[in-house]
């Protein structure tokens, strides 16, 4: 190549970096609340910094080269920032395709008189910062799968409270669909609080889950099952007419599983088996 493009990105860093924070200044959808216009033009100026340290003439076409380690590395970091942050895919793209603006821009106001050298340079260059575009998004969407899993393990545990609600009673109300990580949770949860408080019945209630099915019932059973290793008796509330129609339809045996219809008459059952009796007592005006 005629023209060190390295040297040249050099001599254009300032109205580089002037140029990029213009375009992403301008764009509609800025978000100021997630970043201030320092921290971009902070974030900016490190990215564009380490391009132009990695870029020389020998690995200018090759961007698998150790040089281009720190430039990477940067830019994961700050996608995967963006990811946890709230930034969208599209808010995070402009971020690098802007300065792919900034740069081709000043390249071709430099290489004007020479098309050749020009249209040699727009080419690789392209490819170049196609590059940075596709690591970008992929460790965006690792940033966005990361905050989804540990949402998803925040929501589990949330979902499925072990309350305490009597000496020796514990319930568990399941509110949304089972699966198996869900049911997963649920065992570890309820078998854990079994042993923490000594427990010896435990209620399941499911009139939050939306629909049984021949899995979810499955997975019921598992629960029920793991309970009773543990020395506790288990009983199910909750059960909606629908709800048992569907057990019946699909031939699911619940017989060996104490049913109520609701958490008032499960909590009623259990201090009968404990020989607890409840009264109201009148008091006197």
């Amino acid at each position: 190549m005629k023209h060190d493009i390295s040297r040249l990105l050099q001599k254009k860093k300032k109205n580089i970096i002037e140029d990029w924070m213009n375009m992403q200044l301008a764009d509609a959808g800025l978000r100021e609340d997630l970043m201030s216009n320092d921290e971009l033009r902070e974030q900016s100026a490190e990215l564009l910094d380490a391009l132009l340290k990695a870029l020389t003439s020998e690995n200018l076409s090759d961007f698998n080269t150790e040089g281009f380690n720190t430039v990477y590395e940067i830019l994961s970091g700050i996608s995967i920032s963006r990811a946890r942050q709230g930034f969208s895919p599209r808010e995070t793209g402009i971020f690098v395709f802007s300065l792919k603006d900034a740069i081709l821009k000043s390249l071709i106001v430099e290489l004007s008189n020479d098309q050749e050298a020009l249209v040699e340079t727009l080419i690789v260059m392209n490819k170049l910062l196609d590059n940075l575009g596709i690591v970008t998004f992929e460790t965006y969407i690792k940033g966005r799968e990361e905050v989804i899993l540990r949402q998803s393990d925040e929501i589990s545990e949330i979902s499925t409270p072990v309350i305490r609600v009597w000496d020796g009673i514990l319930a568990l109300p399941i509110i949304g669909t089972l699966d198996s990580a869900r049911t997963q949770v649920v065992m570890e949860s309820l078998l854990q609080n079994i042993v923490d408080t000594g427990s010896t019945i435990a209620i399941l209630d499911i009139s939050g889950v939306p629909a049984v099915d021949s899995l979810v019932a499955q997975h019921i059973i598992k629960t029920v099952a793991a309970t009773r290793l543990m020395g506790a008796e288990c009983i199910i509330s909750g059960i909606r007419p629908e709800i048992a129609q569907t057990v019946v339809h699909l031939g699911i045996d619940l017989s060996s599983i104490v049913t109520k219809a609701s958490l008032a008459n499960a909590l009623k059952y259990a201090f009968a088996m404990l020989k607890l009796d409840v009264k109201r007592i009148q008091k006197d005006k």
